[in-house]
């Protein structure tokens, strides 16, 4: 064996590299120093790997070190069409705030032969790996990757993690690259198509300035917006409807049974009426079956996120974002196993009988552990399997004996319970119960009873969140006869289903493949950060107005982007990109393009979204102009700065303009007629001008403000093509010109030549509104944009 080796190691939270580092030194020889981040100590001390004399060094980054955006010429908001965003080059890169941890990375890295990886064991840290490995690998390009898997911070769990170390799998963190670029493309164009489309057109009721507020689209966050609405629509379109039904009791020495009818109920008030009569004057009933069987009530799969996020709504009502964190605070503190895993069944290598062993000297159900590890009482049982296996982690179960702890609040000490009680649980007997059903003939309509009494509560004695309920019914024989009690009919209203509650939204996102585990939660808590939505005090979601307008307009475009279909196809490509049955690249190019062509007919369609919108909000009188400039909708690129778009839009004073999206720093401006009432960009493209696409305008012109012979509705093109529009500039002037008329003095013949002058195409940039002399390429942004202010006072 050759000498010492320096070995970096990595974990995902500062909080693990300290507990790592305290199980594998057995916190003798452990030495700690800063890092470049204060946050993120470094932690030295001497272990062997199989033989291997090692010097660790540990440390830590604060989950994700790198985040994905636009280059900076697109990050602006009205820097380009957000058309634009499913093509515009992305890159990854180490953002301001984890420079620190970077330098500590690189300057580690370089005095390392190994790198140990410590994240967390499933997609996203996969990714992790990959961005720690990006970075010390710039350094040092000559490091022996490792990765430890490791499902649990005790110590069996470390060790074997250390002395098994494994590859990085770079097909979980392809996988994680296709959902950040492709949620990052969808997210943000749609994000701005309808933040610029809507913000400014209404009166928005939110928490938030409506002169700040970003209405965010989000690829799972709107399919679980849908199943929100949907049940919301459900529930308002229900219309009440009686019906009947017949009832019927017999009391006996041994007790009450209460028969049902087998028909159910009857909408049909005339046909329950004549059915009703006929067991009345024939109400002699006939016991025409009995049965009696065994029934078996099974304890609960072992436990995955999902299963616990639901229960904890069910059982605690706490929200399965609050669930994740106090799960967390447990797993980080050593006492549960890792809280992300769509697991549901142990692996046969699992030491279950251990588990429970740590569990016997618990004041509560520590006499139930022993008796499940008694042969003797037969109590044991091995637990059943859901059907889903990650591969990562094994479900969640204790991994460490605790009475409370101090510091834990109540919610910590629920969970754990809860943790512990569902383990024990799954590795039990199911409860045994004794059910009879007797059937009774009354006039040829036929109804049933059935009663229960459990036998053997097995599991149910320790999990106390479910019961099984029943109750005793009398003996009955075949052939016997006896007059009901009582036989009434009675009228009853079909009720709506009640609103989605946290358990069923989690289950619907479980059911349609809408995020993952570890991402659910937070796709519920940004409807209710976004306003999208609401939760009532039993976990019950309703739309807001503006959750509803929104899924309602794109309902309407006859799209079903706010159904989880696309969503499920995407979820299901990266789970192939995480098996290696498809690549990241083929993946991205398959779902943006289908997204693009999504986005591209919502925005044709988007008078649907507007009149949506005007169902539930007031339109808003706010001055045109600020940041109304945003809803301009693209008519060209911008042929002078040649990197944003010229889009339509309103001056202060109401004109129209065409101006480049990357104002102020290209001031490029063409001014239309100042007789334009309305004007609204088609998708039509003009055959003649070039480089396109230019799409034409739909002008709707003052008719007294325009010679006669012009038609007042025209469609134009910007792009100097259009003899009827430079002629209509040339009349009535444009906008600026008309505006400044309206205030300033009477127009001087030598100011109107020089506005004749400028109104032209330009030899310059080609474009309309300006001369030749006044082209903005010409002149610096502050001389230009004094030229332009005189040139309005002088006219």
């Amino acid at each position: 064996m050759s000498g010492t080796i320096k070995v970096l190691n990595v974990a995902e939270k500062p909080s693990v590299a300290k507990s790592v580092s305290a199980i594998l030194s057995r916190n003798q020889g452990l030495r700690v120093r800063d890092g470049r981040s204060r946050f993120n100590k470094i932690f030295e001390f001497n272990y062997s790997i199989r033989g291997q004399p090692c010097h660790m060094l540990f440390t830590s980054v604060t989950g994700h070190l790198m985040e994905l955006e636009f280059e900076d010429r697109f990050r602006k908001w009205h820097s380009c069409d957000p058309a634009d965003l499913y093509h515009a080059p992305v890159r990854k890169f180490v953002p301001e705030d984890k420079v620190g941890i970077k330098r500590t990375l690189e300057e580690e890295a370089r005095r390392c032969q190994w790198l140990v990886l410590w994240l967390d064991c499933d997609r996203e840290g996969e990714n992790i790996t990959f961005e720690v490995i990006d970075v010390c690998r710039a350094v040092n390009p000559h490091l022996t990757i490792r990765r430890a898997r490791f499902s649990a911070l005790i110590e069996r769990e470390i060790h074997h993690a250390m002395q098994n170390l494994v590859d990085p799998n770079p097909w979980f963190s392809d996988a994680v690259d296709a959902r950040q670029e492709i949620d990052l493309r969808i997210g943000a164009s749609f994000t701005r198509f309808q933040t610029m489309l809507l913000r400014d057109k209404f009166v928005i009721d939110s928490a938030t300035d409506d002169r700040n507020l970003v209405l965010s689209y989000g690829p799972c966050q709107f399919p679980t917006l849908g199943f929100v609405v949907e049940r919301y629509w459900e529930v308002q379109s229900h219309e009440p409807e009686e019906f009947w039904t017949i009832n019927c009791s017999h009391r006996s020495d041994e007790g009450v049974a209460t028969f049902n009818w087998m028909r159910g109920h009857l909408f049909d008030h005339t046909c329950a009426v004549i059915v009703y009569e006929m067991c009345v004057q024939e109400p002699t009933a006939t016991v025409t079956k009995v049965r009696n069987q065994e029934k078996l009530k099974y304890p609960p799969y072992p436990l995955s996120t999902i299963e616990l996020e639901k229960r904890a709504s069910r059982y605690f009502r706490m929200s399965s974002e609050h669930t994740m964190k106090v799960a967390e605070d447990l797993y980080q503190a050593g006492f549960v196993s890792y809280p992300r895993t769509e697991t549901d069944c142990f692996s046969s290598r699992t030491d279950l009988h251990a588990i429970v062993q740590e569990q016997k000297e618990h004041p509560e159900w520590g006499s139930y552990a022993q008796r499940l590890l008694d042969p003797g009482t037969g109590l044991w049982r091995n637990p059943g399997s859901g059907g889903h296996d990650d591969k990562a982690h094994p479900p969640i179960h204790p991994t460490k004996f605790s009475t409370g702890e101090r510091g834990w609040s109540q919610d910590h000490h629920k969970l754990y319970e809860l943790v512990v009680r569902h383990f024990l649980a799954c590795v039990s007997q199911p409860a045994v119960g004794a059910e009879t059903t007797v059937e009774i003939d009354i006039a040829g309509e036929l109804f049933s009873a059935s009663g229960r009494i459990i036998l053997e509560r097995n599991y149910l004695d320790v999990y106390r969140y479910e019961s099984w309920g029943g109750s005793m019914i009398p003996t009955y024989t075949v052939g016997q006869q006896f007059v009901p009690t009582s036989l009434t009919l009675d009228m009853g209203v079909t009720r709506p289903p009640p609103l989605l509650s946290e358990a069923d939204l989690l289950s619907c996102m479980d059911k349609a493949g809408i995020g993952t585990d570890a991402t659910m939660h937070d796709h519920i808590k940004k409807l209710l950060d976004r306003f999208y939505a609401t939760k009532d005090s039993n976990t019950r979601f309703s739309p807001t107005n503006l959750g509803e307008a929104l899924v309602m307009g794109y309902d309407d475009m006859g799209y079903e982007l706010w159904k989880p279909n696309l969503r499920s196809m995407m979820e299901f490509d990266m789970k192939e990109v995480s098996v290696g049955n498809k690549s990241r690249d083929e993946v991205l190019a398959t779902c943006l393009q289908q997204m693009k062509a999504c986005f591209l007919d919502a925005r044709l369609n988007k008078v649907k979204l507007l009149e949506a919108m005007a169902v539930f909000f007031e339109r808003s009188n706010r001055a045109v102009g600020g940041d109304n400039h945003t809803a301009g909708e693209v008519v060209r690129q911008c042929g002078l700065c040649q990197e944003s778009s010229m889009v339509l839009k309103k001056n202060l004073d109401g004109n129209f303009m065409v101006g480049c999206l990357g104002f102020p720093q290209c001031r490029n401006a063409i001014w239309l007629p100042g007789s334009v009432l309305e004007a609204t960009v088609t998708s039509n493209i003009c055959s003649s001008c070039n480089p396109g696409p230019v799409y034409l305008i739909q002008f709707k012109f003052r008719q007294l403000e325009i010679p006669p012979g012009f038609n007042a509705n025209h469609l134009g093109c910007i792009g100097g093509c259009d003899d009827t529009l430079k002629q209509l500039i040339e009349i009535c002037g444009t906008g600026s010109r008309m505006s400044a008329r309206g205030r300033g003095p009477t127009t001087t013949s030598s100011n109107v030549q020089r506005s004749s002058n400028r109104q032209g195409a330009c030899l310059y940039c080609q474009q309309m509104g300006h001369s030749s002399n006044d082209c903005p390429s010409q002149f610096s942004g502050s001389r230009n944009s004094r030229s332009r202010t005189n040139s309005q006072n002088d006219s």
